[in-house]
């Protein structure tokens, strides 16, 4: 089974402009109080920019790594 990055890149329709693919990235940043103040990154997120146009997705990595069927999951997402 490929990784959640790859499906989600190959699987990708832009919401803007309905182009298919995307450039998959992880991104950290910090919370809220103490580790605003320390810098602490704990917030992971995978974000999906569209190779066509460049329109940026956000998703929680955690919602959809903690799912079964990542098929089914994405899907929902990109109609197919």
């Amino acid at each position: 089974m490929s990784s959640l990055a790859e499906q989600l890149g190959s699987r990708f329709v832009c919401s803007k402009c309905q182009a298919h693919g995307a450039t998959v990235k992880r991104i950290s940043a910090a919370g809220t109080g103490l580790s605003k103040i320390f810098d602490i990154e704990h917030n992971q997120f995978i974000t999906a920019s569209c190779t066509h146009c460049g329109y940026t997705e956000v998703y929680n990595p955690e919602v959809l790594e903690g799912k079964r069927h990542l098929g089914s999951i994405f899907d929902v997402l990109f109609g197919g």
